[in-house]
């Protein structure tokens, strides 16, 4: 349950408790939903909070946002974890927010992680919730397709958060320590550039995991002759409670390394490739973040070259999160030699560029009329679907009829190389062209 204010006397709050934004325009990272035109910024606007469900990874600002809106609003507002939580406390929100409503008031009730609620927990909301008894915001890291009821989950819009970017993280960074209110700002502080960068790149997104390696920084550094805490990227190490090995003693960055790693996967070299990412490893980089871009590079410089590469390296982080560290590194290793081997291929990232551009240039075109569904009578009569060829019908299922637009009509963004699986694609890609120009005459 929501505990009272601090009282006089207690010991300062944590920095990240301190540092939380009271308002929407203090939120970042979160503009979609909370800039200007947002939906949480127009429904407290309007004064209409309405079920929610938060979900974001850790430290994004899911419970912040709850509280900004529960700020916003003249409704009673209970907060708990579904850690600690169960039928019986739900039961006792039920029966206080019937008393609230009996006195015309309205009750907010915010729930943590209740992706940790079963079934039968979850139902003892719906019926409230539904009711209007209580407004229900949850908060979740856990996809609330799968984790929150469906009854539940179609009463309450989803809300996705981000994890806060590297500028974001900051601008987050700087502001508490230049802060001499909620801050460090009376503390005499200072953190050298370096230093921020660092924690902001090193933290993956989560605001309170930074603010609180920070604020450990600051007890670890020591004051010089006039009280002044420097903070250095060291003492951000130490703070992590990663290895303090320096990536290199000409001070190479964090994107330095990882853009070695990167080129030496695309232009084929393993030695290279292992090279670096155990020099990123020793540095103390977080595994799980090599392990996400090593999945991009497998969409992004190999494709359909070699398809399997994608699935290998979703299944070395698959592999890292079940083992953790040091065993689970050897699969990112395994992962790097596999990418560096194999054929290489960037056109379906190129597709996915020429793509985004007709799109922004053509707009939002018509679906062709043969292909649009027609589950209805007048949907028929309109020509929905008219004159549809189904390909398995047809010989090899292929079949000559346009799939794009009129106005892009034989318009192509997909060219596969002759490097690995897409030279298999590309000669099936040519039959076909040629089967649809016979088709044609």
């Amino acid at each position: 349950m929501s505990q009272s204010p601090q009282k006089t006397g207690q010991a300062p709050a944590p920095l990240a408790q301190r540092m939380r934004p009271k308002s929407l325009d203090e939120v970042l990272g979160q503009e979609a939903v909370a800039g200007p035109a947002g939906i949480l910024r127009r429904a407290v606007e309007a004064d209409k909070i309405f079920s929610l469900i938060f979900w974001g990874p850790p430290g994004c600002g899911k419970t912040t946002l709850a509280r900004i809106l529960a700020s916003s609003t003249s409704a009673d507002f209970v907060e708990f974890s579904a850690v600690s939580s169960g039928v019986k406390q739900i039961r006792e929100v039920v029966e206080k927010a019937k008393i609230t409503q009996e006195a015309g008031g309205k009750t907010l009730l915010f729930v943590d992680e209740i992706h940790r609620f079963n079934k039968a927990q979850q139902d003892g909301f719906l019926p409230h919730v539904e009711s209007g008894l209580i407004t229900l915001i949850g908060a979740t890291t856990e996809n609330p397709s799968f984790e929150v009821n469906a009854p539940l989950l179609s009463r309450c819009r989803v809300v996705v958060l981000n994890p806060l970017s590297q500028k974001d993280m900051e601008t987050l960074l700087a502001r508490a320590v230049a802060d001499a209110d909620r801050g460090l700002g009376a503390l005499n502080v200072e953190a050298d550039s370096q230093a921020l960068e660092y924690l902001a790149a090193a933290v993956d997104g989560d605001a309170r995991r930074a603010l609180n390696a920070l604020e450990v920084a600051v007890f670890l550094a020591k004051p010089d002759e006039n009280g002044k805490i420097s903070v250095t990227k060291e003492d951000i190490v130490s703070a992590l409670q990663k290895k303090s090995l320096i990536y290199d003693k000409a001070g190479e960055e964090h994107y330095n390394l990882i853009s070695a790693l990167h080129k030496s996967l695309r232009d084929s070299d393993p030695d290279g490739a292992l090279y670096w990412l155990g020099r990123m490893l020793a540095a103390g980089e977080d595994p799980l973040y090599l392990a996400r871009r090593m999945i991009r590079f497998a969409s992004e410089d190999i494709g359909n070259a070699e398809p399997h590469a994608l699935t290998l390296a979703m299944s070395a982080m698959q592999a890292y999160h079940f083992l953790g560290s040091p065993e689970g590194e050897l699969a990112l290793f395994q992962c790097a030699a596999y990418l560096a081997t194999a054929p290489k291929s960037n056109a379906a990232y190129l597709a996915q560029k020429a793509v985004e551009k007709e799109i922004a240039k053509s707009g939002t075109l018509p679906v062709p009329l043969h292909i649009r569904n027609a589950p209805t009578k007048l949907m028929k009569e309109l020509g929905y679907g008219k004159d549809y060829q189904y390909a398995h019908d047809s010989k090899d299922a292929i079949v000559a009829q346009e799939h794009l637009p009129e106005k892009i009509s034989g318009k192509t963004f997909y060219f596969p190389t002759s490097r690995g699986f897409e030279k298999t694609i590309g000669q099936r890609l040519e039959r076909w062209k040629e089967f649809k120009r016979q088709q044609k005459k």
